[in-house]
C-alpha cells in the first residue's frame, strides 16, 4: 500500500503513535476519540498488523539502556547481497535491514541483552558472511522517536530529552522486551501482558507510565512501517564534520522539518569518517532532496562535506531484543 485510504485507520496510526491511553482498556479509549467501537479499533489495528502497515501496538526502547547495540554496517558484493542479508536477517538481535546505495550497501541495527552478547552477534555475522562489519555505536541522540506525523506538512520532531537511568529498576527488562514484542489486541492488553509476567496490571501500566517519563521508553503506541504506508524515499545522510560542530549541527538537524532522525554516532577513523547522522523519510526522492537542501543551508552545517544512502530494500524490521530469550516479532 502506498497511500492510507481509510480516513478512521489514518487517524488511529497518527494519533496514536505515541501516548498511547495507559488505562485499562487503551482501545476502548481510543475508538472513544476516533469514532468507532472498541471491537471496531481492535479489529483495525489486527488488520493493520496482518497487512504489515504497522509493526505493533507497544514500544520503542531507548537505545543502550536496558540492552546494548549498535549500528552497523557491510560491503556485499552485488552477487552475493541476498546471501548475506539473509545471513544478517537470521540474527535474532537483528531488528532494522536495509539495503543502501552505498560501497558500503547493508545497514542494520543490532541489538542483545548486553555488550558481551551484541559482540558475540556481530561476530556471527563476520564468520558467517566472510565479511568485515563497520559497527558506529551511539554517542548522542538529538532525536531518536521517528514518531512524526502521517498526515499534513512536515513538522519538528521534539527534541530528545537525556534519559533518567536512576528510574531503570532490575525486573523492567522482561517488560520491555514484552512491549518490544507488542502488546496483544485484546480488550485488556495490559492485563494479559501482566499474566505472562507474573504482575498485576496496576503495577505495568504503572512502570511503563515511570519509563516513559525517564525516557527509556521513547515511545509507546501504534508503531508504524513508513515503506508501506507509502514513505519510500527512506534517506540516510551522514555528514563530516569536527568535533566541536557535531553537536550544534545534530541539534539544528533534529528542529528541522522533514528530518525524522539525527545522532552522533562514533566513527571508525579512516574506514567510516562520517559522524553525523540524519534520517530524512519522505514519500519521493524530489520531496526528500528538498529537505536535504534545506538542511544544507543550516548556518551549522555551512561548508560540511555529506553524502546521501537512500534504501533500496528493506530486509528486515522487528522490535529490539531487550532480553534473552524469544525473537521480537515482525
Amino acid at each position: 500500500m502506498d497511500q492510507i485510504t481509510d480516513a478512521t485507520d489514518l487517524r488511529l496510526m497518527d494519533e496514536f503513535q505515541r501516548d498511547l491511553p495507559l488505562v485499562p482498556r487503551p482501545f476502548a479509549a481510543m475508538a472513544t476519540v476516533v469514532g468507532i467501537t472498541e471491537d471496531q479499533a481492535i479489529s483495525r489495528l489486527d488488520a493493520l498488523q496482518k497487512t504489515g502497515q504497522i509493526s505493533r501496538v507497544g514500544a520503542t526502547c531507548r537505545p543502550n539502556c536496558a540492552g546494548a547495540s549498535t549500528l552497523a554496517a557491510l560491503a556485499i558484493p552485488a552477487d552475493r547481497i541476498e546471501q548475506v542479508a539473509a545471513v544478517v536477517s537470521a540474527e535474532a538481535g537483528v531488528n532494522h535491514s536495509y539495503l543502501r546505495e552505498d560501497d558500503w550497501n547493508l545497514w542494520f541495527v543490532a541489538t542483545a541483552p548486553d555488550a558481551e552478547e551484541l559482540a558475540a552477534s556481530l561476530a556471527r555475522i563476520e564468520a558467517a558472511s566472510g565479511l568485515a562489519v563497520l559497527s558506529l555505536p551511539l554517542v548522542t541522540p538529538y532525536n531518536i522517536d521517528l514518531g512524526f506525523r502521517l498526515n499534513g506538512p512536515a513538522r519538528a520532531m521534539a527534541p530528545d530529552r537525556p534519559a533518567d537511568m536512576s528510574e531503570l529498576r532490575d525486573d523492567d527488562r522482561p517488560l520491555m522486551h514484552a512491549l518490544s514484542n507488542g502488546l496483544p489486541l485484546v480488550p485488556r492488553p495490559f492485563a494479559a501482558l501482566a499474566g505472562q509476567l507474573g504482575r498485576s496490571e496496576e503495577s505495568v501500566m504503572r512502570r511503563i507510565a515511570a519509563l516513559s517519563r525517564a525516557r527509556l521508553l521513547t515511545r509507546v503506541g501504534v508503531i508504524v512501517r513508513h515503506r508501506r504506508l507509502g514513505y519510500r524515499a527512506n534517506a540516510m545522510v551522514v555528514w563530516r564534520l569536527p568535533e566541536d560542530r557535531i553537536d550544534p549541527a545534530g541539534r539544528a538537524l533534529a528542529a528541522l522539518p522533514g528530518v525524522t532522525l539525527s545522532y552522533h554516532r562514533r566513527p571508525v577513523p579512516g574506514v567510516w569518517d562520517w559522524p553525523l547522522f540524519c534520517m530524512i523519510h519522505a514519500r519521493s526522492r524530489p520531496d526528500a532532496l528538498t529537505v536535504l537542501d534545506q538542511a544544507r543551508a543550516l548556518p551549522e552545517l555551512a561548508g560540511a562535506e555529506h553524502k546521501v544512502l537512500f534504501s533500496t530494500r528493506c530486509f528486515k524490521q522487528t522490535g529490539a531484543l531487550i532480553a534473552a530469550g524469544d525473537r521480537p516479532t515482525s
